[in-house]
C-alpha cells in the first residue's frame, strides 16, 4: 500500500514585503520541494510560488482552486495527490490557511482519511491584532466576518459588545476591504463611550497601522484611513 503524503499548511504573507521578513526559514526551505498545491487564486497564488522559490517552473506545479465556490464532492480530488504518496501545499491569500479560509474543509477531509497534517508557522493577522491592542489576551473570541444586513450587522455588534463588556472576553473580527468604513461608522454608533475599539491595519506592512481608543475617543478623534486595506476590529473593556 502506498504511503500517503502530507498536508502541509503554509502561511501567506500579509503585505508586499519580503518573504524573509515574514516568514520562518523552515517555512521557505519547505515550499520549493512541493510539487502540489492548493490555493484560494491561482495569479496571486502563482506569484507567491514564484517568489518562494519556484520561478521558472509554475507551469509543471500541479494546483487545485479551492475557494468559497468550491463544492464538496470536489474536495476528494485535490487529496489524490497525498493518497499516491506526494506532499501537498495548502495555501491562504494571506496569513494562515484554514483561519477564515476556506481551507479548512479541505484539512478537515484530510483527518478522515488518515493522511497527516502539518501546520507551518508564520503571519496571523488576528494574533498580531490581539498582540497590539493591549485588550484582554487571556480570554478572546473570533466572530469572523460580521452579517452583511443591516440590521444583523448591528445586533452582533451589540452583542459582541455585550461579551466584551460583561464577560471581559476580547471580540476580534474582520470586514471585507471595502465596507470597512462603515463598520467603523457602526461601531461608533452603537458601542458604548466606554467600550474600548482596536484598529489594526495594514498589519506587517511599512504603513501598518494600530490603535485602540475608547468609542467616546474615536468618536473625537479623526477617522482612520482603512478603506480598501486589510483591517482586523478587536472589542474590549476597559
Amino acid at each position: 500500500m502506498t504511503n500517503l503524503g502530507t498536508l502541509y499548511l503554509i502561511p501567506a504573507p500579509l503585505a508586499d514585503t519580503a518573504l524573509a521578513d515574514t516568514l520562518p526559514q523552515g517555512t521557505l526551505a519547505l515550499i520549493p520541494r512541493l510539487r502540489h498545491f492548493v490555493v484560494e487564486e491561482l495569479r496571486t497564488a502563482r506569484r507567491y510560488l514564484s517568489k518562494a522559490g519556484h520561478k521558472g517552473n509554475i507551469d509543471a506545479l500541479s494546483l487545485f482552486v479551492l475557494n468559497e465556490h468550491t463544492k464538496r464532492d470536489e474536495l476528494e480530488a485535490m487529496l489524490l495527490p497525498m493518497m499516491e504518496g506526494n506532499d501537498l501545499g495548502l495555501l491562504s491569500e494571506a496569513g494562515l490557511p484554514a483561519v477564515a479560509d476556506p481551507g479548512a474543509l479541505l484539512v478537515a477531509l484530510a483527518h478522515q482519511k488518515g493522511i497527516k497534517v502539518m501546520p507551518l508557522t508564520g503571519p496571523c493577522s488576528l494574533m498580531l491584532a490581539l498582540m497590539a491592542s493591549g485588550l484582554n489576551g487571556q480570554s478572546f473570541a473570533f466572530a469572523g466576518y460580521l452579517p452583511v444586513q443591516t440590521q444583523e450587522r448591528k445586533a452582533k455588534i451589540r452583542q459582541l459588545e455585550k461579551l466584551a463588556v460583561d464577560e471581559g472576553q476580547t471580540q476580534i473580527f474582520i470586514e471585507t476591504p471595502y465596507r470597512n468604513t462603515a463598520l467603523f461608522s457602526d461601531l461608533l454608533g452603537l458601542c458604548a463611550p466606554h467600550t474600548k475599539l482596536c484598529v489594526a491595519a495594514n498589519l506587517t506592512a511599512n504603513d501598518a497601522f494600530v490603535a485602540t481608543k475608547t468609542v467616546g475617543q474615536w468618536r473625537r478623534a479623526n477617522a482612520p484611513q482603512i478603506h480598501k486595506v486589510p483591517v482586523v476590529f478587536v472589542l474590549g473593556r476597559e
